[in-house]
């Protein structure tokens, strides 16, 4: 099932996955806060790692704008632990959208089929649970994450 692109004002899909620390996350679900979905295609690689590292390393400004961030790839528990592990990053969520394979991902439009894997892009969720933002990257582009700030401060 092929699940269209999301656009500024649609209600965004709900869904729990498992963190790096093998604990059940249903993330919009804190009252009065903006959700950060970052997708990124594949843990241990570069622009990945740069791009959730990027997550860890702001997470004091997101707190401060009531911006809860999540990092989502396909990849499984055991390799997202691992990963979290080798790069440092123990308070950003690191999402496995693992089984059913990339169903989150497809849920926003952005599962490659053709490669099993998601698409780069982060998505803005308002406290109302609609998104306010949505941007794809390229493969090999790291998002910006002070684009990103600035949008959430808005």
């Amino acid at each position: 099932m092929t699940h269209h692109k999301l656009n500024k004002g649609d209600p965004s899909p709900q869904f729990t996955l498992i963190n790096q620390y093998g604990k059940e996350v249903t993330p919009m679900t804190l009252i009065g806060t903006k959700t950060l979905l970052s997708f990124h295609p594949l843990a241990w690689t570069s622009v990945c790692e740069i791009q959730m590292r990027t997550l860890e390393l702001k997470k004091t400004i997101f707190d401060d704008l009531g911006v809860i961030a999540y990092g989502i790839s396909v990849d499984s528990v055991p390799s997202k632990k691992a990963w979290a592990a080798a790069m440092g990053v123990t308070e950003t969520n690191l999402l496995a959208d693992f089984w059913p394979h990339g169903e989150v991902a497809e849920k926003y439009g952005l599962f490659n089929a053709d490669k099993g894997i998601s698409g780069r892009a982060n998505v803005l969720i308002g406290a109302d649970q609609t998104i306010e933002w949505i941007r794809e990257y390229e493969i090999l582009q790291v998002p910006d994450i002070e684009e990103v700030i600035r949008i959430a401060s808005k």
